[in-house]
């Protein structure tokens, strides 16, 4: 050590310490105030606000109370989901906070990684996580850095060489100087990445998109029928209440709640096949998932070398050449080459002839050496870099080499020197990070269902190109830097390689950019970044805190079969949800008409607020069993069309509306001439009913009766008839319906449910709902 530079004095480490700032990761904590605003801050609950203080104004307490509880439904979920997002900017904190071997004032101590600057001398050995990014001075270490490069082979460092913080020191110590830390540092920036990245959440974009839609609609409505009552005189009170439950009609108040509702289902039912779930945004997104970037190390390939090809000199075989290299090799050094040597050795039934002397792997002669007893007689191996045991013999090198280097080996060359002769080079190892058995089928199924794939890799090309030729992934291979090529197209099939941590970030958000549901598969640091901006980010088992922080889903059995199985359910979750929008549309279409039809017809408010917030109550939350249905997955990506939701509830929403309105021109005007009172609460059940019947008629695009609903559902809604039916026949908040009257709404609802699940084949084909 006393060598080693002086390092840096206290008062010197002091002052770069105030102007560099601590050697940790850059956090942002926002406190509970601010996540509890953050629940009640978006549009629709800011219309539910708005309906509360509203109904408080005109001393409408239970409808503020009924409105409120939905509220402080949708909010509470919200808030639950919050704080995953800090999850992984926390481990990536932590795993600085070690102690490292620090020079200071000339002699070694112990210093909080956290107190490093530029320009400390520190000291690493076999074990540590080195705590900044550092310059040897002198030494030599190998390093195992896979889970931030993505490379799975361990890689020598000597003097004036670079190591990255937070690499693991697999063999050997080393002495070097710090020249980055904190968010500096290689780590740092995936860090720094990993807090700002972050993709959009589609499903809020989809319940935004839709509360426009009815608004606008409301709206014209609301200005015509207010105008017309103001017109003719009627009480400021009277046109309040209106334009309050239009205003109820028109919010989606548990479509949020529903979508996060059946997300959660489906996370607990994808648990039992081993896949976890860190947000529920990336379930749903999955249903939409057209490209899938997948890691290759660690996700395609097992991020563990094995020996792939044998080659043998003049009179020698392959099972000789391996027990000469497992003489060679020693368990206890932990490199990874000889332990896929000793593997490969214990598979295959060879063993290792009695070991004399042992020289390890040296990275300044880059071979190791054994003296072995053979037989009769006491020979010496040398196993290490192909080019040194050829010279070594004496020999040109091995054409051979060339060749499985190209198919992305790495190659390790064999020499034996029997008793009283040279060395001579008897074979090649070729070493390689085999693809998992499960790949190439999982593959092949996500292009079954129109995912495509994109394999990205720190590996080299022609490498990368050797793996994408065994599991079947067709296309270009191209370097990272094509990437910023802006002539060319975004990649969405073949092989990137050569990336880096923000190549890997750079590509999902391209292709987020170019109109694409990206996923991603990792395992390292040096993929969470662009594990968290993906839309469906997926740690794989055996993946790194980080990454598993990072990621949306963690799959926790080894191998990728799961992913298939989180898309199919990913698709099962959407159909459900478009079932539940399906029916919300058709009841924001039909319930504001029939209440301005009653107004521009008769003059009179045929519901209130209260009726309002009861059919809110029985509709909107209990169809939540819609939740459970029974659903199959689409076999292409699906979509969230606005436009073609509203269109196709119109087509159904038109012949129940027409019913609604029939029945209550029929009842007050033919028989059996029901007062206002009476045709308020002939309203409510009408319009409950109708719902409870839409559900059935919107969740599949056949006729409604070739499906089998759940249980649940079946339950729910048969539970929601009944009780409606109760509250009108015994006038329960509202005036009481005769008996016969209600039979007749029944009637006509069927009637009219049978001529719009007609009507909603050919248009549910058109417009590609519930696609198959």
């Amino acid at each position: 050590m006393s060598s080693a530079p002086a390092g840096l004095s206290s008062a010197q480490a002091q002052a770069l310490l105030a102007e560099l700032g601590p050697n940790t990761v850059r956090e942002e904590r926002p406190g509970l105030a601010a996540r509890l605003a953050g629940s009640l801050w978006a549009p629709v609950p800011w219309m539910l606000e708005a309906t509360i203080a509203l109904e408080l104004a005109l001393g409408k307490w239970l409808d503020a109370v009924i409105v409120a509880a939905v509220l402080v439904f949708n909010a509470a979920l919200g808030f639950l989901q919050q704080g995953r997002a800090r999850a992984a900017l926390e481990l990536l904190r932590h795993r600085l906070a070690v102690n490292a071997r620090a020079r200071r004032d000339g002699s070694w101590q112990l210093v909080p990684a956290v107190e490093l600057v530029d320009g400390d001398v520190v000291h690493v050995r076999v074990g540590d996580l080195a705590p900044a990014d550092l310059r040897l001075n002198s030494g030599s270490v190998l390093v195992d850095q896979s889970s931030l490069t993505g490379e799975s082979v361990a890689v020598d460092r000597g003097s004036g060489q670079g190591l990255y913080a937070s690499s693991t020191i697999v063999r050997g110590e080393a002495t070097g100087t710090v020249t980055a830390t904190g968010s500096r540092t290689f780590f740092g920036r995936t860090a720094e990445l990993v807090r700002s990245s972050g993709s959009t959440d589609r499903l809020g974009g989809v319940v935004l998109r839709m509360v426009r839609v009815f608004i606008a609609i409301d709206l014209l409505l609301a200005v015509a029928a207010t105008t017309y009552l103001a017109v003719r005189g009627a009480p400021g009170e009277d046109i309040i209440s209106f334009a309050i439950v239009l205003l109820l009609a028109s919010v989606p108040v548990a479509l949020p709640a529903a979508f996060a509702l059946a997300g959660a289902l489906g996370a607990q039912h994808l648990v039992g096949r081993g896949i976890l779930t860190a947000r529920l945004s990336s379930v749903t997104a999955a249903a939409e998932m057209d490209v899938l970037c997948v890691d290759k190390t660690g996700t395609i390939t097992c991020n563990r070398l094995a020996v792939a090809a044998i080659t043998i000199g003049p009179g020698i075989s392959e099972a000789q050449v391996l027990r000469l290299a497992a003489g060679a090799s020693d368990e206890a050094t932990q490199d990874p080459i000889d332990l896929a040597i000793l593997r490969a050795a214990t598979e295959r039934g060879v063993h290792a002839d009695p070991r004399i002397g042992f020289t390890p792997f040296d990275p300044a002669t880059k071979r190791s050496e054994a003296t072995l007893h053979t037989g009769s007689q006491t020979v010496r191996v040398a196993k290490g870099a192909p080019q040194v045991i050829a010279a070594l013999a004496g020999q040109p090198p091995d054409p051979d080499v060339a060749r499985l280097a190209a198919a992305g080996a790495r190659v390790v060359a064999v020499a034996l020197a029997e008793q009283g002769d040279a060395w001579r080079q008897v074979g090649l190892l070729a070493l390689a990070d085999s693809p998992r058995p499960d790949a190439a089928a999982m593959l092949a199924s996500l292009a079954e269902l129109g995912v495509s794939v994109v394999m990205i890799t720190g590996d080299s090309a022609a490498t990368a190109a050797a793996i994408a030729a065994q599991v079947g992934i067709n296309g270009p291979v191209v370097r990272a830097a094509a990437l910023y090529d802006e002539r060319v197209a975004p990649i969405t099939t073949g092989v990137i390689a050569e990336v880096l941590p923000e190549d890997k970030h750079h590509l999902v958000k391209q292709l987020q950019d170019a109109g694409h549901t990206v996923g991603m598969t990792g395992d390292g640091v040096n993929d969470a970044p662009a594990l968290r901006q993906a839309n469906v980010g997926i740690a794989v088992a055996g993946g790194t805190d980080v990454a598993k922080s990072a990621a949306g889903v963690v799959l926790t059995r080894e191998g990728l079969a799961d992913i298939v199985g989180l898309v199919q359910e990913s698709r099962r979750i959407h159909q459900r949800s478009l079932t539940y929008a399906l029916n919300v549309s058709v009841k924001k279409l039909e319930v504001p008409i029939l209440l301005t039809v009653g107004v521009f017809a008769w003059g009179q408010f045929v519901f209130t607020p209260l009726l309002m917030a009861l059919l809110l109550l029985g509709n909107d939350v209990v169809s939540m069993a819609i939740t459970t249905d029974r659903a199959d997955y689409g076999r292409r990506p699906d979509r969230w069309a606005v436009r073609n939701i509203v269109a196709g509830a119109s087509a159904v929403a038109a012949p129940l509306l027409a019913a609604s309105i029939g029945l209550l021109w029929f009842t007050r005007d033919v028989w059996p001439g029901l007062d206002l009172d009476r045709l308020r609460t002939l309203s409510y059940l009408t319009l409950l009913a109708s719902s409870q019947v839409t559900i059935y008629l919107v969740r599949t695009r056949d006729h409604a009766w070739t499906s089998r609903p759940s249980t649940p559902l079946i339950a729910a809604t048969a539970a929601n008839l009944a009780i409606a039916l109760t509250l009108a026949l015994t006038g329960t908040f509202m005036a009481p319906l005769p008996g016969t009257v209600a039979l007749l709404v029944l009637g006509a609802l069927l009637v009219s449910a049978l001529i719009a699940d007609l009507i909603k084949i050919p248009v549910f084909k058109a417009l590609a709902l519930h696609r198959c």
